[in-house]
């Protein structure tokens, strides 16, 4: 995960502390405001003397994710008691049910395009995006979304959930696939800390077979036809790196039994124990090899090829795979 700034944290805690001080001028002053003021002037004293960010128990560093969900933490994970570390478990596993709630069906046929997605967290909760939005039959269109925020665990997750509402909300005023990329960057960038951002392909296909794709910055897609693979690679740049970036699409005609296959980066990169990355030439040749196969097929197969490539190495990254293919 890119570092975060001293000034974002330092914006942050002053937020808090003016709403703790209007809550106190209209309330009155209890215990808890107190407390609350007091555990923030210690935090912006930290950043004073250089000091925040480091655990107060060993001295190492508290993990960045924790610190962006709450800048008032003072020790890292390896240190917190027990009974605390159980409420964190408790309150990712809540999180992860959320963040499943917000996902589309895994299987979908509809308006001629049958697709099928995994997504895999490495953790109770992930940082991937995925959506499909189905418009009605009058439009015949389907709204895909596969995307990436940078980093992991609790910030990535709440990051995927920012996404996931942005762009529910503009696919419904029908903006231009190019435009609705744009605007999110720009709301992106406006609303997140600096270096937080998020690489995207977003689609939108058709009844008739028609293709529209725009990307920000994602690793490459795949096009798969009798004829063979070809990849779709990505002109833009990832989401909220520029407030005013503006982005391009490609067009596509896909027949019967032509398919898409898109992945976020956790699958090229994964590691066999040699250390050697999954790589995105082993994709696409598994992808070519595949080129007949149902969207759960392909995926599927996928998986399965990744774990005997991977063996027992550990997963260090989220992966989700999708898959679409023209049925009609």
């Amino acid at each position: 995960m890119a570092s975060v700034s001293d000034s974002y944290f330092q914006q942050q805690l002053t937020v808090r502390k003016e709403r703790l001080q209007a809550i106190h001028e209209h309330n009155g002053a209890s215990a808890e405001i107190s407390r609350l003021v007091a555990e923030v002037d210690a935090a912006l004293a930290r950043l004073d003397s250089g000091t925040f960010g480091v655990c107060e128990v060993c001295g190492g560093t508290i993990e960045s994710e924790r610190l962006i969900a709450d800048p008032l933490a003072r020790v890292c994970l390896e240190e917190l008691p027990p009974e605390e570390l159980r409420r964190i478990e408790a309150d990712l596993e809540a999180a992860g049910r959320i963040q499943r709630a917000l996902l589309p069906p895994q299987n979908l046929s509809v308006h001629g395009w049958e697709v099928h997605y995994r997504y895999e967290p490495v953790g109770h909760v992930s940082g991937d995006y995925c959506d499909l939005i189905v418009g009605d039959q009058s439009s015949g269109e389907l709204v895909f979304l596969l995307g990436d925020v940078v980093g992991k665990g609790v910030a990535a997750s709440l990051l995927m959930s920012h996404l996931h509402a942005m762009f529910r909300s503009l696919v419904t005023v029908r903006q231009p696939l190019a435009q609705m990329l744009s605007i999110a960057s720009r709301l992106f960038c406006e609303s997140t800390a600096a270096g937080q951002y998020a690489t995207l392909i977003a689609g939108r296909a058709d009844s008739a077979g028609h293709l529209e794709l725009a990307g920000a910055g994602h690793p490459p897609g795949f096009l798969l036809r009798d004829a063979g693979v070809t990849r779709i690679e990505s002109s833009g740049f990832p989401l909220g790196m520029f407030s005013e970036a503006r982005f391009s699409t490609q067009c596509f005609e896909l027949r019967a039994g032509d398919a898409l296959l898109f992945y976020s980066d956790g699958v090229t990169e994964s590691r066999n124990g040699a250390g050697e990355e999954f790589g995105i030439l082993r994709l696409e040749q598994f992808a070519g090899n595949r080129r007949g196969a149902s969207p759960a097929d392909l995926v599927g197969g996928c998986f399965a090829e990744l774990r005997s490539f991977s063996g027992s190495q550990p997963r260090a990254d989220d992966i989700t795979l999708m898959a679409l293919r023209r049925t009609a």
